[in-house]
């Protein structure tokens, strides 16, 4: 059995928006959500600067019963529940309070790490000899399936029903066995996406390796600055996003919209062997598995109109973009648009494939091409890799067709994604 695979529902957890219609209107726009953070300060981090989604009390309370609220301390759990349940809800699916659980239904969503806060909250009461506190909450806040629990839970979920972790390519990692396990027809659909806690226990070892910048603590807007000559390291975020992916059969049966389809991927690693190390990518295997992404979706390279890049800010853009010329083999002035979201909202570690392929599939649907931000100043090392006009700083309408977009992440580990626009009668 071999499914066509279609998204038919978005969710959103972002720095800059926590709607779709919000974080739409911002990638547009060019907005961004990274603002100065006083606990990084008061804590002497280099990096004082983060994008960290803004909910309010009254919006986490529409998700949450008051007794799971009474001791909720993952803000990763929250990001993750609100972008699915959202997502959900916008493929038309509604939640159901039957005995029977729904078996054709289940969830893949990934973390790095989750309820750090509640983690250290929980370790001080054990170390003050207070382990009668600890409650009953602490299990399923610290636990990497915490998410993917409250997520099924909430929505009854009967298939599968877990959560992957794979660093950086967590979030299109996901999507990928999602839609696997709907191509090979054991699952009507599956609820896939990633999320990141926020705070300094989860940023404090970026900060400490320094990868992340400093020199834009006083102008943050400006910090995350992918394929700029002046990028000098992440800025850290956090967050969620959520897809529905669906089998057309029962997308088209349930008369569900439609955002796009996944047409293949491909997941692989370096094994950290040649330049590949625990924090450096092995060049031939991120063009590997970008060669065999395209191969699985049945493409030639030529097709592409997009390119969603990791493109972080930090010295690896260029080698990047010189992976992705190696692996299409186009020639030049044939080089698709590229783009990344980081400029806009950091990067969101386990979270930001999941966000950044959110905003891949509006691109595919709406017809557009949101811009780089803070690139002005393009490194020279690749200008003279690819022309300057694809990597757009306007904001472009024009119709795509395909795009690819991939995540990298640290252990060497490669995602890549193939989405096409669905072809609407």
């Amino acid at each position: 059995m071999d499914n066509r695979v279609v998204i038919t529902g978005l969710g959103v957890c972002a720095p800059n928006g926590t709607t779709i219609n919000e974080f739409s209107d911002a990638i547009k726009q060019g907005i961004s959500g990274i603002r100065h953070q006083p606990d990084l300060e008061t804590l002497n981090f280099s990096c004082q600067i983060a994008g960290k989604p803004l909910l309010s009390e009254e919006r986490i309370s529409q998700y949450f019963t008051p007794l799971e609220l009474r001791n909720l301390n993952s803000t990763g759990i929250v990001y993750g529940v609100i972008a699915g349940l959202d997502a959900w809800q916008d493929a038309g699916l509604t939640i159901e309070n039957n005995d029977e659980p729904d078996w054709d239904s289940g969830t893949i969503f990934g973390t790095g790490t989750s309820g750090i806060d509640k983690f250290r909250w929980a370790i001080n009461k054990i170390d003050a000899l207070e382990i009668k506190k600890l409650g009953s909450s602490v299990v399923i806040q610290t636990m990497a399936s915490g998410v993917s629990a409250f997520i099924s839970g909430k929505l009854g979920l009967g298939n599968q029903v877990s959560t992957n972790s794979s660093a950086c390519a967590t979030g299109v990692e996901s999507i990928w066995l999602a839609c696997e396990r709907i191509k090979t027809g054991q699952a009507k659909r599956i609820l896939a996406g990633s999320t990141s806690d926020s705070g300094p226990y989860i940023w404090g070892g970026f900060d400490a390796m320094k990868v992340c910048t400093y020199k834009h603590n006083d102008a943050p807007e400006k910090g995350s600055r992918p394929m700029s000559s002046t990028a000098s390291g992440f800025v850290p975020g956090s967050g969620a996003g959520a897809l529905v992916l669906e089998s057309l059969e029962s997308a088209l049966a349930r008369k569900a919209k439609i955002y796009g389809e996944v047409l293949g991927g491909h997941i692989n690693s370096g094994g950290q062997r040649g330049l590949g190390s625990m924090t450096a990518p092995n060049p031939t295997a991120v063009q590997r598995c970008i060669q065999a992404a395209l191969k699985n979706a049945g493409i030639e390279a030529q097709e592409i109109d997009l390119i969603n890049g990791h493109l972080t800010a930090t010295t690896k853009d260029a080698l990047e973009i010189e992976n992705w010329k190696v692996a299409l083999q186009l020639p030049d002035g044939n080089f698709p648009y590229i783009n990344s979201l980081k400029g806009m909202i950091g990067h969101c570690i386990a979270a930001s494939g999941s966000i950044e392929c959110v905003a891949s599939i509006l691109e595919l649907t709406e017809g557009f091409i949101f811009p780089n931000i803070n690139c002005e100043d393009l490194n020279p090392d690749i200008t003279v890799l690819i022309d300057e006009k694809c990597i757009p700083q306007t904001l472009i309408h024009q119709p795509i067709n395909i795009l690819a977009k991939a995540s990298f992440g640290f252990g060497d580990i490669n995602a890549c994604i193939i989405f096409k626009k669905y072809p609407h009668e």
